[in-house]
């Protein structure tokens, strides 16, 4: 059986765009070594856990009991004690901001301490409120820790509680196992939309694509083609972040590789049917990248789930948070990697995810069939 017409148009044009590509370095250094760039940068270097806080410990008792009470500031990977003597070289220390908070025992610690009624005051810097509250968080838990210890040694002394918490979906205790899926999610938002659309609109600027107009193509065979080399790109950097996510950053996949890898195929055609319809609407490079920033980038990475839980933000935000597609994948991704296969979340975001799929496909080849036919 010969080959249709079509099938021989979209193998010429798909080699086109792959030799076009090949000559392209700039899209393969966006397209395949960024990802891993940016997963190695921003997986080591940004973390939402708060560690090394500086801490004024003022030691009103300097009995062995209070110094054994506050032990566990020492060699800390979240605090980093200084200890004083007196309250007022603690706030010197704190409004220099050398300090993000003060522990004081009082003189009667140890006594206090040795009816198991102690008190112990802190005092936070309140303008970072996110490190105050960590900072609390974490001295609550040492004393806790201290108490449980001392219950264990004399198990009849009074006052001492001990609780045991477990943190759930994230054993390891750290933030990367939440940066690992929004940066997936970011890194195929930059390839797929970002990388379409400039380099769509450069062929506008330069009129290499109306010179495909003057040949038997068609629209539907056109967007195939330019979809097909960006697509194999993507996901061979998506590929170097699963790699990087399991073997340099121990990400668990307590659900399908299969799915996770589907559903991020399916995010990447709506991300490449984006940057196709924002390339068709503008046909310069500037503006292209510009549009592409307000309508991907940036909603990726504020509105999506990403640095902020959306749980905690206001109505108005939750609500225009759920016009983006990075909303839903980077919930599948979440699901996928720290939680498992939760099947509604999965349906229901995969069937969202191919509305806009074929919603900006078929947006991009009405646009482009347009400005055929002008």
């Amino acid at each position: 059986m010969p080959d249709s017409g079509f099938s021989r148009r979209l193998r010429a044009l798909v080699r086109k765009e792959f030799l076009q590509l090949g000559r392209d370095r700039s899209s393969l250094l966006l397209g395949v070594f960024l990802p891993l760039l940016l997963i190695l940068l921003i997986g080591y270097g940004i973390s939402l856990d708060v560690k090394n806080v500086p801490i004024a410990v003022v030691l009103e008792d300097a009995s062995p009991a209070a110094r054994r009470a506050v032990s566990f500031l020492d060699g800390s990977d979240y605090f980093s004690p200084y200890y004083v003597t007196s309250l007022k070289e603690g706030e010197s220390l704190l409004r220099r901001r050398d300090a993000e908070a003060i522990l004081v025992l009082p003189p009667d610690f140890s006594r206090q301490l040795a009816h198991g009624q102690a008190r112990a005051q802190a005092i936070l810097y309140g303008v970072n409120t996110t490190t105050a509250m960590t900072a609390q968080g974490y001295l609550e838990a040492g004393f806790m820790a201290m108490a449980a210890e001392a219950a264990y040694s004399a198990p009849h002394a009074p006052g001492y509680v001990t609780t045991e918490s477990r943190l759930w979906f994230n054993d390891a205790n750290t933030s990367t196992w939440f940066f690992i899926p929004g940066l997936i999610m970011l890194i195929m938002t930059i390839v797929g939309v970002f990388l379409t659309a400039v380099v769509m609109a450069r062929e506008w600027e330069r009129g290499t694509f109306e010179s495909l107009f003057v040949t038997p193509v068609q629209a539907a065979e056109l967007i195939l083609a330019k979809m097909i080399p960006y697509f194999c790109v993507a996901m061979a950097g998506m590929i170097l972040c699963l790699l990087a996510g399991r073997f340099l950053y121990e990400l668990p996949l307590r659900g399908s590789l299969l799915l996770i890898l589907g559903t991020s195929m399916l995010y990447l055609i709506v991300a490449l049917g984006i940057g196709l319809t924002i390339s068709a609407v503008t046909k310069k490079q500037f503006v292209a990248c510009q549009i592409a920033l307000l309508v991907s980038f940036l909603p990726s990475v504020m509105l999506s789930g990403f640095l902020f839980d959306l749980h905690s933000q206001p109505l108005v935000i939750r609500v225009i948070s759920q016009l983006f597609p990075t909303t839903y994948y980077l919930q599948i991704l979440k699901s996928l990697f720290l939680t498992g296969n939760h099947w509604p979340l999965l349906v229901k975001n995969s069937l969202l995810l191919a509305g806009y799929a074929v919603f900006f496909l078929g947006l991009a080849g009405h646009i482009t069939r347009k400005k055929v036919q002008e």
